[in-house]
């Protein structure tokens, strides 16, 4: 005898199953296999359902490297347009964007701060999209609008037009780091996400700056040949991105059908599969009640109340009394100070097993230092004043690993996609606060920006801290418990090669269970 009966969450829970509506087959009274049906379970599942996947380590780590050519030149080219186009009005504060448009100091800041309000309004629609629609196509049409918009900037001669632009990037941009943080975590291991989730920096944008400087030409300024150069170069990464970047390794174009078969099952221990189109509100809800979401939130919101210096810094570095030249140029350090310290982060959080929260805390310390001396060193000390703003860029290393970590430790990809617009939006209202804190009347020394950033610096390794202690219990937790077995038996129906329909056993990693659902899922440290 066959029954039915509604499933959602964790099956310890009974009152969970007359909450929701997707059924699943029980195909004996004893209920001796669950069949779920295929838009429940991970686009994965299909592939491996059924079959035992023959992987050996020298083919897993073949098949890494082919993934990692195809994806990481990409990735680490956007990355970096990312950042070169952020850091645009920085650069052009020093190239005459202000007195081009009549810019005031509080139309200056409203300019950096309507990108990440956009950003924020948007991020959870660009996420919802980002499930819904192939994830590399959806980055190709944002990235190909941010360009346009870019572009646009050119033209702007008041502070109207360069708000409606501003609003614009900040609007596409939201796709993508959301669309990196799901691609990572559909194509490589957790450790591998570790060291893959970074940025490149701003060392290209600062010798492109430096480059427009000595370009003359009549009615054009240096400002507005950099927005161009810098739109044009993203315009062509959105080419590329439409045309080469993957979806998903159950349909990467370079990948053949047995790769793509060993490519999912290389992430099997991740326990969070490869993704899912339909939107599960159970996880949602989930999402919501999890104490995890709203630490890593608040870290992000104070993490980010300083990154309002990527658009001071060059205008900080001008008033120690440094020419436009010699500004732009400094402006290179900061890129491979951010290079290095994140590489040496990734290695060392991936090299020293459970020790994310510990090097995030450690890359902290640089930051906290360079606030004390900038605030104390005497104003004639342009080289120590410069010295401690460089400093304070060390700790972008925290956010980059809070970012890898959030993906380890979130499985289900409603959640995934809900936690990662979570973390996004707390990013923007940390970014969108963070410039009014540079007032005209705290010039030259700006002490109350500064002490402000200083707390948020301390206080967000504190909170890396907190959220180690927790799952940390929890896995202490789920290691005393009893072995759940609710999952061991699941099926799938499935077309065969002859045309048939079959079921097809498949294994719990690929039922699209949450972190809290899946009590096998442990977290990373």
């Amino acid at each position: 005898m066959t029954g039915t009966r509604a499933f959602e969450g964790d099956s310890k829970d009974p009152s969970l199953d007359e909450k929701h509506s997707l059924d699943i087959n029980v195909a004996s009274a004893d209920r001796s296999h669950l069949e779920f049906r295929k838009d429940q379970v991970d686009t994965g599942a299909q592939l491996v359902a059924g079959g035992v996947v023959e992987l050996d380590h020298a083919e897993a780590e073949r098949i890494r490297r082919k993934i990692d050519w195809h994806i990481l030149p990409l990735m680490c080219i956007l990355y970096w347009v990312q950042f070169m186009d952020k850091t645009t009005l920085g650069s052009s504060a020093i190239l005459g964007i202000r007195e081009s448009a009549h810019l005031t100091t509080n139309q200056y800041n409203w300019l950096g701060t309507i990108f990440y309000l956009s950003y924020l309004v948007f991020e959870y629609p660009q996420n919802l999209a980002l499930q819904r629609f192939p994830v590399g196509r959806w980055m190709s049409i944002n990235i190909f609008v941010w360009a346009v918009a870019l572009c646009s900037h050119a033209a702007c001669k008041s502070f109207g037009g360069l708000f409606a632009v501003r609003l614009i990037l900040g609007m596409c941009e939201g796709s993508i780091t959301a669309g990196f943080m799901i691609v990572s975590a559909m194509f490589y291991t957790r450790k591998e996400q570790t060291l893959r989730v970074g940025y490149w920096s701003q060392i290209i944008s600062g010798f492109i700056s430096f480059g427009t400087l000595h370009i003359k030409t009549e009615g054009f300024e240096s400002w507005q040949w950099l927005m161009i150069i810098t739109g044009t170069i993203t315009l062509a990464t959105a080419l590329a991105y439409w045309f080469l970047f993957p979806d998903s390794p159950t349909n990467a174009w370079f990948l053949t059908h047995d790769e793509r078969v060993k490519a999912v099952a290389r992430i099997k221990d991740n326990q969070t599969g490869v993704e899912n189109k339909h939107f599960k509100m159970e996880q949602f809800y989930e999402t919501l009640a999890d104490p995890k979401t709203w630490l890593f939130a608040l870290f992000s919101a104070l993490d980010n109340v300083p990154n309002s210096l990527t658009n001071q810094r060059q205008i900080i570095v001008s008033s120690f009394g440094f020419t436009p030249l010699q500004t732009t140029l400094l402006g290179c350090v900061d890129g491979v100070i951010e290079i290095v310290t994140i590489f040496t982060g990734v290695q060392l959080a991936s090299r020293l097993k459970n020790s994310i929260a510990y090097v995030g805390v450690i890359y902290f310390i640089p930051n906290i230092l360079g606030v004390f001396l900038v605030n104390f060193l005497p104003w004639e000390n342009k080289i120590g004043l410069l010295f401690s703003v460089w400093l304070t860029g060390v700790g972008t290393t925290g956010f980059v690993l809070s970012l890898s970590w959030l993906s380890n430790v979130t499985a289900g990809h409603t959640k995934r996609v809900t936690v990662n617009a979570i973390m996004l939006i707390a990013y923007c209202i940390g970014n969108s606060a963070g410039p009014f804190m540079w007032q005209a009347q705290y010039k030259p020394r700006n002490h109350i920006p500064w002490i402000i950033i200083g707390i948020c610096y301390v206080i967000c390794p504190v909170i890396l801290l907190v959220i180690r202690f927790l799952l940390r219990r929890e896995n202490k937790r789920r290691d005393s418990e009893p072995a759940d077995d609710t999952y061991d038996d699941v099926y799938i129906e499935v077309v065969d090669a002859d045309g048939k329909t079959v079921q097809k056993k498949i294994d719990k990693e690929y039922l699209d269970l949450t972190d809290i659902q899946n009590r096998d899922f442990r977290y990373v440290l």
